[in-house]
């Protein structure tokens, strides 16, 4: 079993950055695949980025491409999202999940046991 913590969010202008961080705790804390996901007011939770538990796999949605990154640290229980250019439409809750290290690095929100309890990012325009 694994608990989540996320930060890093608050209030931001368009065009600027956050780094979001997801720390985990557990025996085993290191050896998850890390997803992000956000939720705007009104709309499904959604898909974000995702890395393999060693951070040899990365994949992103669409709309994040080119302007995040997602990264561990060296200890694998740390996974960073780094995001760039925000705009208004990234205004949202964002939660880090994670899975255990079998099957595929995946954007299925199915797919992932554990969940941290989000943190709010809000991009001014």
């Amino acid at each position: 079993q694994v608990q989540l913590v996320e930060s890093g969010g608050g209030l931001v202008q368009a065009g600027g950055s956050l780094r979001l961080s997801c720390v985990a705790s557990g025996p085993t804390a290191a050896t998850y695949d890390v997803g992000w996901f956000r939720q705007a007011p009104g709309k499904e939770r959604e898909f974000v980025a995702a890395i393999k538990w060693n951070g040899d796999i990365t994949i992103y949605a669409e709309f994040v491409k080119g302007r995040s990154t997602i990264s561990k640290d060296n200890a694998k229980t740390t996974t960073y999202l780094q995001m760039n250019s925000l705009e208004s439409e990234d205004t949202a809750v964002y939660y880090c999940a994670a899975k255990g290290p079998w099957g595929s690095t995946t954007r299925e929100e199915g797919d992932y046991d554990y969940w941290g309890q989000g943190t709010q990012v809000t991009v001014s325009s």
